[in-house]
């Protein structure tokens, strides 16, 4: 009688042996440790709390490490308006931030200026820094939130590393 053999994957042979892309790997630990640097300017910040809060708890998506130093962040999130006197203070910030650095525009204020058409609010945080995310409402609720740090892993997810790395002479 012949004995059925299986073919693929066999863990006494092989063992924990995982095979994958480098750049995947990296990604992949990239996506799940943004650490997000929170510019609350306004009513959106007590939104953007709730998110880190135990009911909806941002640390299920890798980004409960809030952190006030543009050194260790690599998410900014903008909540709230954004004026004229505080941009300049936002783009200093975002520059103190390490590549690879994303943004976040958090609400209807934060994107396009919402319902402030003065003299003294910046029309959408875009005309300052590269956007990579936005969150409508006013203000968003926690979820839309989460939703737009899923989205943001999601583009982490894509993005060439290897390629990117600067060649040592």
């Amino acid at each position: 009688m012949k004995t059925k053999t299986e073919i693929g994957y066999d863990s006494r042979i092989e063992g924990d042996v995982i095979c994958t892309r480098l750049d995947a790997a990296l990604n992949w630990f990239r996506k799940n440790s943004l650490w997000p640097m929170p510019m609350g300017l306004a009513c959106c910040a007590i939104e953007l709390m709730g998110t880190g809060a135990s009911r909806y708890d941002i640390s299920r998506f890798g980004a409960e490490v809030m952190r006030f130093s543009p050194r260790q962040s690599d998410v900014m999130i903008v909540a709230g308006t954004v004026t004229y006197k505080m941009a300049l203070v936002v783009k200093r910030i975002y520059d103190q931030m390490a590549e690879p650095k994303y943004v976040i525009a958090m609400g209807a204020c934060a994107s396009t200026g919402g319902m402030y058409r003065s003299y003294s609010v910046l029309q959408g945080i875009d005309h300052l820094l590269p956007v990579d995310v936005y969150v409508a409402g006013c203000p968003p609720r926690p979820e839309a939130l989460l939703d737009a740090l899923m989205r943001l892993q999601r583009k982490v997810a894509k993005e060439p590393v290897i390629a990117t790395l600067k060649k040592v002479a």
